[in-house]
């Protein structure tokens, strides 16, 4: 299989144009993984809060302590961690097609759940966001704390703006804790992302998408703590901007969600990454304005920008139907792996 950048420039599948078919059939049908089925352990790691998150290890190429050492290396393997998008999870397309590459270069591999978003709902007055930095680190951190090899990480969707945030936020202390970061179709500017998925096409196939599982999780969250939000004003949410108007914002200490897009994207603090940080984003992604994305005047020296233009968000479908999605990971996991070692 063809690695790095090429394999990303290379024209998508003559039989799968255009950025939505790309993205929804990469999701939908083609092919995540080429040997055996994914298989994880799970961990539940309590946090300061007294929250809980989830975090799922791969284990079929060997916990931390029964990964083999790399051909040549009395250390640790290295450990990529995977932060996920907007509902996703260690189920998603993408997670298991990074695993699937993990398992191939025997790296360790977990997937960190943000809040809620491992099958339970999470016990606190809260969720998780784009912008969550503050989560991002106390997570580096306890994976720094079981893990003495080194550490990557990739952040996909709304997983990627976050661990950009962090990494602007943190600036030279975060080779502390990783090697090298990387965001995956990350909507590093989050206003242009959210006008863009509650428009045309995007409004009609991708809003409900979302909000048919973010709804009944909020709702459920209400049960929790009654009076939280407006129940009412949340049911009739129409689009992502009103569902975080009402429920996200609020949560987290945004005043509303023009205050939470602007605070929380990552796009004004890429001029502040001092690690090595590569960031990936389809010029045909439709959830990510092609005119939105960051420029190479607009990052620090240590930003790699990659803009092919094709991928759809989280796609890079490649090969005869039904196709595969392991060029992406293949990409950039061995980008990733290559600064850590």
């Amino acid at each position: 299989m063809r690695s790095g950048m090429q394999a990303l420039t290379d024209s998508a599948p003559i039989w799968l144009p255009g950025g939505n078919l790309q993205t929804l059939w990469a999701a939908l049908a083609a092919r995540r993984i080429l040997g055996p089925p994914v298989q994880y352990r799970r961990e539940q790691w309590v946090t300061p809060d007294k929250d809980f998150i989830d975090v799922d290890w791969l284990v079929n190429s060997g916990t931390l302590q029964t990964v083999p050492p790399l051909t040549g290396s009395a250390t640790m393997p290295p450990l990529l961690v995977l932060f996920h998008g907007l509902e996703g999870s260690s189920a998603s397309h993408y997670s298991q097609a990074f695993a699937d590459f993990a398992r191939g270069r025997s790296a360790a591999f977990a997937v960190a759940h943000f809040r809620g978003c491992g099958g339970e709902l999470n016990h606190g007055p809260r969720a998780y966001h784009s912008g969550d930095f503050e989560e991002i680190d106390w997570i580096l951190k306890r994976f720094r704390s079981v893990h003495t090899g080194p550490i990557v990480a990739v952040g996909v969707s709304l997983g990627g703006n976050a661990l950009m945030r962090w990494a602007g936020e943190m600036g030279s202390a975060a080779s502390s804790l990783v090697a090298a970061v990387a965001s995956v179709c990350a909507p590093l500017d989050l206003a242009a992302g959210g006008h863009a998925i509650g428009q045309g096409f995007n409004r009609l196939v991708y809003t409900p998408m979302f909000l048919r599982t973010m709804k009944p999780k909020a709702l459920r969250k209400l049960a929790q703590h009654p009076g939280l939000f407006d129940r009412q004003a949340l049911v009739g949410a129409r689009d992502l901007y009103e569902f975080d108007n009402v429920f996200t914002a609020p949560l987290h200490g945004f005043a509303g969600t023009d205050d939470y897009w602007a605070r929380a994207s990552a796009k004004p603090h890429l001029a502040r990454i001092a690690i090595a940080a590569l960031v990936l984003n389809a010029r045909n992604d439709p959830f990510v304005p092609a005119s939105s994305l960051p420029r190479p005047d607009q990052v620090a020296r240590s930003v790699t920008l990659w803009q092919p233009a094709n991928g759809g968000h989280v796609g890079f479908p490649h090969g005869g139907m039904p196709g595969h999605v392991l060029a992406m990971p293949h990409a950039v996991g061995g980008w990733l792996l290559d600064h850590a070692l």
